[in-house]
């Protein structure tokens, strides 16, 4: 057992952090002028007139999402293309000038206020590349519209709870590239938003390293300081409407990113928790020809139990069709997905069994763990604990959901789940980190008890949440 390292769990989450953990699974909508034109990567050069969703219902993109789950979504206000989603005052690209509600239409609006009426949060994603507006590449003069755009969004729409601002840079109409003043752009979020977090391409959530829905082994929310340098994450970003880009998978190099052989001689530490994004079809934007593409409900629902339940955020896009409505099998598919995701762990054997830690007189009853959230948990004072959650009949189960007190830091490093039936001692799961929320799946077992062994932590851990499932 490696000796505690009480520098580490020094570093915790700012509230905008939590909460953002706290949401896990939200959706995207990629939705601009490339909707209409087939395109991924829109040119600038687009005609407004292009524009038109006759259909359009937020209420229907909003009511889908839900249905499998998530807690908000984030809109593509404005792509590389430039066009805007909103009637902003600095450009004639945009949808007032589009025929869609007669040069009233605001799309921005209409999905913030269906989210505000469903209960879900909102977010925006306003592209820094801007391969329309003729001031890209001038320096201030680009940033100024920039910001302005941007605190427009800020201002017009109620609560934002995420600002998702991605690092690509390529060349504008005039051919010059733009070099993004970062630090005014996080400034103006955390003046006219300060809950909100800023993602991807911003201080508060870094992007897992690809954007095909795969997941670290063991990912960890405390990390080196210098993940968080905007220009270190534009220089691993997308640079060109490359599909084999969202095929990616993490390399080993990336694969280590916060043990403690990996921060040893790191000097500063922040937390920075990673948001998995991933699209239900194989573009962002809705293509016809992908229509029988989507994503199978068995790889939606790793998808989520290997984000979600590995220490990460889910994004998953849904790209809404030219009329304005998402398409019928996307949406069949949401629903299976949250039907799925309740019939897994909707119900928690947990509550209905005792919950013992093995303490130094032995095993004491615990009842700080049945409870999801962070003012009752159990904080050992050992980097190793044991708990054994038991029943008065035999349970079938095949999953455990695990999280640690984030407020207390990331804790846990290595953890065993073993089975007791008729007296017997079988091990069914072996991990690694906890953080926010593991999820743990085996094959069924029948079992009278089970054991959770956390044998690795860098402190005595905080636990706070033990779930149980069929």
């Amino acid at each position: 057992m490696k000796q505690p390292d009480e520098r580490l769990i020094k570093i915790i989450p700012s509230d905008r952090q939590v909460m953002v953990q706290n949401t896990e699974f939200y959706a995207f909508f990629h939705f601009t002028v490339n909707t209409f034109t087939g395109t991924e990567w829109g040119y600038g050069t687009e005609s407004t007139e292009i524009f038109n969703p006759d259909q359009m219902d937020a209420n229907q993109w909003i009511q889908a999402v839900k249905a499998a789950g998530m807690k908000g979504a984030i809109l593509t206000c404005k792509h590389h293309d430039g066009f805007c989603l909103w009637p902003s005052k600095y450009t004639r690209h945009s949808v007032k000038y589009s025929p869609y509600g007669n040069g009233k239409g605001d799309i921005v609006k209409e999905v913030s206020n269906a989210c505000k009426k469903a209960g879900l949060k909102f977010g925006i994603y306003l592209s820094p590349w801007d391969r329309n507006q003729e001031t890209y590449g001038q320096g201030k003069a680009y940033d100024d519209y920039f910001v302005a755009q941007l605190i427009e969004l800020l201002t017009g729409y109620g609560d934002i709870f995420s600002v998702w601002l991605d690092g690509a840079c390529g060349e504008g109409s005039n051919g010059k590239k733009q070099a993004y003043d970062w630090q005014r752009y996080y400034d103006t979020v955390r003046t006219y938003m300060p809950d909100a977090c800023i993602a991807v391409s911003g201080p508060d959530v870094r992007w897992c390293g690809n954007e095909a829905g795969d997941t670290r082994t063991s990912e960890w929310s405390v990390v080196p300081a210098d993940l968080s340098l905007a220009e270190r994450v534009a220089a691993f970003s997308q640079h060109s409407d490359d599909p084999s880009f969202r095929q990616r998978v993490i390399s080993s190099t990336e694969e280590d990113l916060g043990s403690r052989q990996r921060l040893v001689r790191e000097q500063h530490l922040i937390w920075y928790p990673a948001e998995v994004d991933v699209s239900i079809r194989p573009g962002w934007f809705y293509h016809p020809e992908e229509d029988d593409k989507i994503r199978s409900l068995e790889n939606l629902m790793d998808i989520y139990e290997k984000s979600v339940g590995g220490n990460t955020t889910l994004l998953l896009n849904v790209p809404p069709m030219p009329n304005g409505l998402l398409h019928e099998k996307d949406v069949k598919r949401l629903e299976e997905l949250g039907r799925e995701i309740q019939k897994r762990y909707g119900k928690n054997l947990a509550e209905e069994a005792e919950i013992q830690v093995k303490e130094e007189n032995g095993w004491t009853v615990v009842d700080s763990l049945q409870k999801d959230d962070y003012e009752t948990y159990y904080q050992g004072k050992s980097p190793k604990a044991e708990f054994k959650i038991s029943w008065n009949a035999p349970q079938k189960i095949s999953a455990v959901i695990l999280k640690e007190n984030i407020l207390k830091s990331q804790r846990v490093e290595a953890f065993e789940i073993l089975s007791i039936k008729n007296g017997s001692l079988m091990h069914i799961y072996r991990g690694t980190t906890v953080g926010y929320k593991k999820i743990a799946r085996f094959p069924q077992v029948e079992s009278d008890a089970l054991i959770i062994r956390i044998s690795d932590s860098r402190v005595g851990p905080a636990l706070s949440f033990i779930g149980i499932y069929e």
